[in-house]
């Protein structure tokens, strides 16, 4: 990087049991190699966004489950600091999500906080409201940029923010910078909302 670069930050908000924001969060980490950003993660929440409203019950069931990955994820920052984040993250989604373990929460919060070197009695915060304040204090400047007719995950930068993009499989290299650079500039213009497409196949795992 030249002496004349300036690198953007860039905030992400995730998920860890959304697999969307897992695909775009493996695009994230392209984009970091290939741009000038260096990103922030964050936290919010499918089952906080859900609240109160009518869904179906095997939907509902999954959000009463989603609490407990990012219950610990918070509880893990408030004792460690912002930098365990994204490696718990990424220990949990690559069980959640690669491992096709989304219904063995409890495991794979102890496996991932063990692999992450952080206390296994982190695992605890996932059946308690405790952290519950912060988590929604988090979720909610996602929304708070975005509005709350959209999901997770959220990102912003340079005063910038939207939803997604939904994409896999996720871009790589120069093709992970070109779709960060078009988000950016549409999501930039003045009156800008939504650009959408059916989806027609689901994510697609590396």
């Amino acid at each position: 990087m030249s002496e004349t670069t300036q690198t953007s930050t860039a905030d992400f908000w995730f998920d860890p049991a959304c697999p969307w924001a897992w695909m775009t969060s493996r695009w994230m980490g392209e984009v970091e190699q290939v741009r000038e950003v260096s990103v922030h993660w964050h936290v919010m929440s499918l089952a906080v966004l859900n609240e109160g409203r009518d869904l179906p019950e095997s939907y509902r069931a999954s959000m009463d489950k989603a609490w407990g990955p990012v219950r610990v994820i918070t509880a893990a920052r408030a004792a460690h600091g912002d930098d365990v984040v994204k490696p718990l993250y990424d220990a949990m989604g690559t069980r959640i999500h690669l491992g096709g373990r989304g219904d063995d929460h409890e495991a794979v919060i102890a496996e991932s906080l063990e692999e992450v070197g952080l206390p296994a009695e982190l695992a605890e915060a996932a059946g308690t409201t405790e952290h519950d304040d912060a988590l929604r204090a988090s979720h909610q400047r996602a929304i708070d940029l975005v509005g709350d007719q959209v999901g997770t995950p959220v990102v912003a930068v340079n005063g910038v923010a939207f939803f997604g993009p939904v994409v896999t499989p996720a871009p790589k290299g120069e093709q992970a910078g070109r779709l960060w650079d078009g988000a950016v500039l549409v999501a930039g213009t003045p009156g800008f909302y939504e650009l959408k497409r059916s989806r027609t196949q689901g994510p697609m795992f590396d």
